[in-house]
């Protein structure tokens, strides 16, 4: 995001996620006294930032609803089923966003638009550069983290079961989080 140093003067510049570096993780309330968390291995994206003017910057994301892993495979295989995500008709979440403001000393306000089931919503998202350097092999990297809350029922997940004590056996909000990595992929002189 803003002050990340590229051998180019001008012009935004194109980076991509880093797969192998980038994960999205979540967290959703069990029969009300626990959190449940999980993950998504498959999250591929590209950012465009310029610095001229970083509100003119964009990010577009998207995850694959099966590498879903909550380390239950029970319960991952529910999540996969169309009382959740349903893979097989809505294989992708997809983020893009429509708004950055920039804050104080590396954090951001990231609006975008979710997109889980074809329920499209906007997010915000709390973000924080967390550095940048040239790896080994000369590709230059930052490095981020963002955090946001959603209520499932928006996304049309509303699956739920009584408890007999009294609640229910799944939450509505999730805490969602991303960490990741982003390679520049080239420059754009237009």
């Amino acid at each position: 995001m803003s002050n990340i140093e590229t051998q180019h003067a001008a012009g935004p510049t194109t980076w991509n996620l880093d797969p192998a570096h980038s994960h999205v993780e979540f967290g959703v309330r069990h029969m009300m006294i626990s959190t449940v968390k999980g993950s998504f291995s498959g999250v591929e994206g590209t950012i465009q930032i310029d610095e001229a003017n970083l509100s003119e910057s964009s990010i577009e994301v998207e995850i694959d609803t099966a590498s879903i892993d909550t380390r239950n495979d029970d319960r991952d295989n529910h999540l996969r089923s169309e009382d959740f995500f349903h893979v097989d008709e809505y294989p992708k979440i997809r983020f893009r966003s429509i708004g950055l403001e920039e804050g104080r000393d590396g954090h951001f306000k990231l609006r975008g638009e979710l997109t889980i089931r074809d329920q499209t919503k906007t997010v915000e998202l709390d973000v924080e550069k967390l550095g940048e350097g040239i790896d080994p092999w000369g590709n230059q990297r930052f490095g981020f983290r963002g955090e946001t809350r959603v209520n499932r029922k928006d996304f049309g997940l509303t699956w739920n079961q009584a408890l007999e004590t009294g609640g229910v056996l799944v939450g509505d909000e999730v805490r969602i989080s991303v960490e990741g990595q982003a390679i520049e992929a080239g420059h754009d002189d237009t």
